[in-house]
């Protein structure tokens, strides 16, 4: 697909810096100026700027531009690993559990800085292994993301790892995992949570993964949705872009 035209009032603003976490150099990048903040994170392996490639930050353009929402995105580092086979397994869980430590301590705070607002909450969104992210940090760090928005998600990401066993590293990023172990404090704000799992039912959508993940957070009483579009959505940008711009207009506040 084509890189995106120049986008109006929507003008990217990128910075970058190293990260001692996952120990390589990353990029944000951030559209808009006001409004919610909400942490787009790319596919698989993608940059920071893949959601703009693929026409994401069109589709939602008018809620930028009304201030209603602010778009941020990183580079997918635990994606990346993955797709290119870094390491050995364990050392890809390693970065996977590395790589949301990195959102949680230095993404979060970069965010909250830009957003001149030291306790602003951010909703989390992606699809693919976006929406595993968006999930991830959602049940892992309820104290800062409000939200998470999961379209066709892939959340049982083992088998992406080439490994039949998981380490710790693993364990504590996957939801599937570490949800059920929960309680106290930590499970009782992730219960005043919402975590939205919109998925298509056409060419290369699996909605059992959804509902899978939605069977965890309920036997846990965490307000969750499934939201099936039918055999005519499929696993790709397109479905994406109808269904980010609709779920932002519905959960974003006024």
């Amino acid at each position: 697909m084509s890189e995106n035209p120049r986008i109006g009032s929507a003008k990217k603003w990128t910075t970058n810096w190293y990260s001692h976490r996952v120990k390589r150099e990353v990029k944000m990048a951030r559209w808009g100026h006001f409004g919610t903040p909400v942490l787009l994170f790319p596919t698989a392996g993608g940059d920071c700027e893949e959601i703009e490639r693929f026409w994401m930050i069109k589709v939602v353009l008018p809620l930028i531009e009304a201030g209603k929402i602010k778009i941020y995105s990183c580079d997918s580092v635990a994606g990346r690993a993955m797709v290119e086979q870094e390491g050995s397994p364990a050392h890809r869980m390693w970065v996977l559990n590395q790589f949301h430590q990195y959102i949680r301590h230095e993404l979060v705070p970069a965010i909250r800085n830009d957003c001149n607002d030291p306790n602003v909450e951010i909703i989390s969104a992606g699809a693919s292994i976006g929406a595993f992210h968006a999930a991830a940090v959602l049940c892992r760090f309820p104290d800062v993301f409000q939200k998470a928005i999961c379209m066709s998600g892939t959340f049982d990401i083992l088998r992406f790892l080439k490994s039949e066993r998981y380490t710790e590293d693993y364990f504590v990023s996957s939801p599937l995992q570490f949800v059920p172990t929960l309680a106290g404090p930590h499970l009782d704000k992730l219960r005043t949570r919402f975590c939205l799992i919109p998925s298509g039912e056409g060419r290369a959508e699996d909605i059992a993964e959804s509902w899978n993940l939605a069977r965890v957070l309920g036997s846990q009483r965490i307000p969750n949705y499934v939201d099936s579009w039918g055999k005519t959505w499929h696993h790709d940008w397109e479905t994406w872009r109808e269904m980010l711009p609709k779920y932002l207009a519905e959960h974003v506040k006024s």
